[in-house]
């Protein structure tokens, strides 16, 4: 098996905090790997580990909120990435309103969409979850810089990435 580190160590994408709702069971956690996949018909895909509690949610729902975070939300970061809803419930120390579908949105983000699940993926340790834009919003003003993977190398996964 070929290691793919080489390439990928040059890479800085974005980083984003997904949340979904199923049952009235809320969950969230911070995404790495995630792109805009077609231009027309719109479409972004959102990779979610297996071993994250909200992988398991998002298996029972029909739609999911993509958060872009500001580069300063470094708290929101941790919060989502670094703790697991296992043991955490996130959504008490984030704020957030409900937002289209139910799902909870996260305020003060510099962007958010909230997609209706097409078609899922199951892409090794991680599932892909293929989303049709259906409502989006970004926070007034110009553009911001956003949180990248380079700005949350110390933040120590909620659950193991293998």
């Amino acid at each position: 098996m070929t290691d793919l580190d080489p390439f990928t160590d040059l890479l800085d994408y974005p980083m984003y905090v997904v949340t979904t709702q199923a049952d009235g069971e809320k969950a969230g956690c911070l995404v790495g790997f995630a792109s805009q996949c077609s231009i027309q018909p719109a479409r972004f895909m959102v990779w979610l580990s297996k071993a994250n509690r909200t992988y398991r949610v998002a298996e029972r729902a029909d739609r999911l909120a993509v958060h872009l975070l500001r580069r300063d939300q470094d708290r929101l970061a941790r919060l989502f990435g670094g703790e697991t809803g296992d043991h955490t419930d996130k959504f008490t120390e984030a704020s957030w309103h409900v937002g289209p579908g139910g799902l909870p949105i996260l305020n003060e983000v510099a962007a958010w969409f909230v997609g209706r699940v097409e078609n899922r993926i199951d892409g090794g340790d991680h599932v892909g979850f293929l989303l049709a834009p259906e409502a989006a919003d970004r926070l007034a003003g110009s553009r911001t810089p956003v949180l990248t993977l380079n700005d949350t190398h110390d933040i120590t996964p909620g659950h193991p990435a293998n």
